[in-house]
């Protein structure tokens, strides 16, 4: 038997939603206001707290719907796996709603736990197309068996990462092209 959708309840959760999003992107996690919420979504507060029962759920089930990693590319080697994946790393870096929210989920890691625990799954959601490319690379004896997953994934995101929140410089062809050259060329067989 299916469930019948309420199409009152799904436009309140997308005005909610939409203005979670909205306030994420001005004032980072620290500034999403319930009160603010229910004032200019228009939904009553008790709506919102019946479908969210605190401000961490509703910005859990916020944030989790910002994006997500992609399929995990199979080029048939590591070299264009890891420059596909990165390429694409990149553009959401410099494009998309989440990268500009990320940081304040970060620094809203040290003081929730619940906020602690949604990081942890958007990290392994986005992590995971990098290790499924690692994995085919051991397959096919590009890189030894016992090569650290976590090495290989933090030499190419972390020069992102670096580059799109602390010195600002500007992510291009070049600079992905030179992390994943330096990366690949570092870890592979012998």
């Amino acid at each position: 038997m299916s469930q019948v959708v309420d199409k009152r309840v799904e436009r309140s959760k997308a005005a909610v939603l939409a203005e979670v999003y909205r306030q994420l992107t001005q004032t980072g996690i620290s500034g999403v206001s319930i009160d603010e919420v229910s004032r200019v979504s228009g939904v009553a507060k008790t709506t919102i707290y019946r479908h969210w029962p605190s401000r961490s759920a509703l910005l859990i089930d916020a944030c989790s719907r910002l994006g997500s990693g992609h399929p995990p590319p199979d080029t048939g080697t590591l070299r264009t796996d890891l420059h596909a994946l990165a390429t694409g790393l990149a553009d959401q870096l410099q494009t998309s709603t989440w990268a500009s929210v990320y940081p304040s989920i970060i620094d809203a890691t040290e003081r929730d736990s619940e906020i602690a625990a949604l990081q942890a799954e958007l990290h392994n959601a986005f992590m995971a197309p990098f290790r499924a490319v690692i994995a085919q690379a051991k397959d096919r004896g590009e890189i030894q068996p016992n090569q650290p997953d976590a090495d290989l994934v933090a030499s190419v995101v972390g020069p992102l990462f670096y580059r799109r929140w602390f010195s600002k410089e500007v992510i291009d062809e070049r600079f992905i092209k030179s992390i994943v050259d330096a990366a690949v060329n570092a870890n592979l067989s012998q």
